[in-house]
């Protein structure tokens, strides 16, 4: 295997549009990861997902239908993708109709798998009876001794593909440590506003389909980036639209995945157009992930094309702290997606915000910290009451990503919003919570 010992071997499932990758990627992982639809191109760029067979990592790769013949706009991309997947993976399956029969298409791709050096697999989509059999014979023409009948929608023959691919697998290297997993960053935002671009700069090669036309993007799509020997997760999400936009069937569905994106991520990196200003959409987009609680970071897109203009940046900050008022503590960042040089701060900001994110404080540290909160600002306690309740208050952090705190007092509801507003500034000022939100709960003692 060519591939970094700690990755997985990458096995990516090729073929004609519409033939059933996504059907067969989905079978295998036991999962709805893919969108299915029966129109051809649903699937445009390359989806990655880690799976195990027998206790055997592999990640999987279902890419965009390769129509060999496509030199139009978005096929002719969908096409370069499958060959910059078939490039990256250690072994192929393809996959042929076995209702439609062998067609001038899937010869060619045949011709282009000549002189891959790789394994592959010969599979044979939609033979789901004994009566389908017969319809094998025609890609005996291809040459292959070995054809796999299988089909994808019902599971059948998907074993045999699978133990036939077995021993190309190395064993599972075991104990590794889930905490030291990459942290994962969901790059989130309005359609159009760059976000595949901004993928395919922070990767340095062009992992993603970008193409002048909203909704491009369908399905949320991992990609492991290594960056000054450290490993992060990029999300592409689908551009998120306004509810009403949203058309049924796939449109919502990828926008059901891309606050899913958002959910199982550490950072939020919303983007902001630089020209259009800031939209009703984006303040939503930014609610959305102060409520599943993620880490942000803004950066501001296309930012190049307002320079040379001295005001501009502080009358945009400006309507960045009025149209965002929620999020104070996330950090700001001016680009553009099309120049690397302008978005090097990415990672490294990555790194501080998702420190920030799994921050835990030691109790007694800061219980010695309230202490001294509480005496330059002392709890409200009720009229009349004696202000000795001040020495059995008590804190601790009982979570990360995000820090939650717990503060038990005796009287909970004497607690009201501007204090706590107070002591979760102090908080961030003693620990560093950039990027990070971070949540208290009082708790009667």
């Amino acid at each position: 295997m060519s591939h970094h010992s700690s990755l997985p071997p990458v096995i990516a499932i090729i073929g004609r549009p519409n033939v059933g990758k996504s059907t067969l990627f989905n079978r295998v992982l036991g999962t709805r990861n893919a969108i299915v639809d029966d129109v051809p191109g649903v699937t445009r760029d390359r989806n990655y997902t880690d799976g195990t067979y027998q206790g055997r990592s592999f990640r999987l790769v279902d890419t965009g239908g390769l129509d060999p013949s496509a030199t139009e706009g978005m096929l002719s991309l969908i096409r370069r993708q499958s060959q910059l997947a078939i490039g990256e993976a250690d072994v192929l399956i393809f996959l042929m109709d076995g209702r439609e029969g062998l067609s001038p298409g899937d010869e060619e791709i045949v011709g282009l798998l000549r002189g891959v050096g790789k394994p592959v697999f010969y599979a044979i989509n939609k033979i789901d009876t004994p009566k389908s059999e017969p319809l094998l014979a025609d890609f005996y023409r291809l040459g292959q001794e070995t054809l796999y009948p299988l089909s994808a929608e019902h599971g059948t023959g998907v074993d045999e593909l699978l133990e036939a691919i077995l021993p190309l697998l190395p064993p599972s290297s075991e104990g590794t440590d889930p905490s030291e997993s990459p942290p994962r960053i969901a790059v989130v935002g309005r359609p159009n506003v760059g976000k595949s671009t901004l993928i395919n700069t922070l990767l340095g090669q062009d992992r993603m389909v970008v193409f002048e036309l909203p909704g491009t993007t369908r399905d949320a799509i991992d990609t492991l980036v290594n960056y000054r020997g450290r490993s992060y997760i990029l999300t592409d999400t689908a551009g998120i639209r306004r509810r009403g936009r949203i058309e049924r069937g796939i449109e919502g569905y990828s926008v059901g995945r891309a606050m899913r994106a958002m959910g199982r991520s550490d950072v939020a990196l919303l983007l902001l157009d630089a020209v259009e200003g800031i939209t009703e959409q984006d303040t939503k987009i930014a609610g959305l992930a102060l409520k599943q609680g993620r880490a942000c970071i803004v950066l501001v897109n296309k930012w190049d094309l307002r320079q040379g203009n001295e005001t501009a940046r502080q009358r945009y900050e400006l309507d960045l702290r009025r149209r965002l008022p929620f999020l104070p503590w996330a950090p700001v960042l001016f680009g553009s997606a099309l120049k690397p040089d302008s978005i090097s701060e990415v990672f490294p900001l990555v790194d501080q915000v998702v420190t920030a994110f799994t921050t835990r404080a030691p109790t007694g540290q800061l219980n010695k910290f309230l202490q001294e909160v509480i005496e330059q600002n002392p709890l409200p306690v009720r009229r009349g009451k004696p202000s000795k309740a001040v020495k059995s208050v008590f804190m601790t952090q009982v979570a990360t990503k995000p820090p939650v705190f717990a503060l038990f007092v005796g009287h909970p509801q004497d607690v009201g919003k501007t204090y706590l507003r107070f002591l979760e500034n102090r908080l961030r000022e003693q620990y560093q919570f950039s990027g990070s939100p971070i949540r208290i709960l009082v708790r009667q003692k």
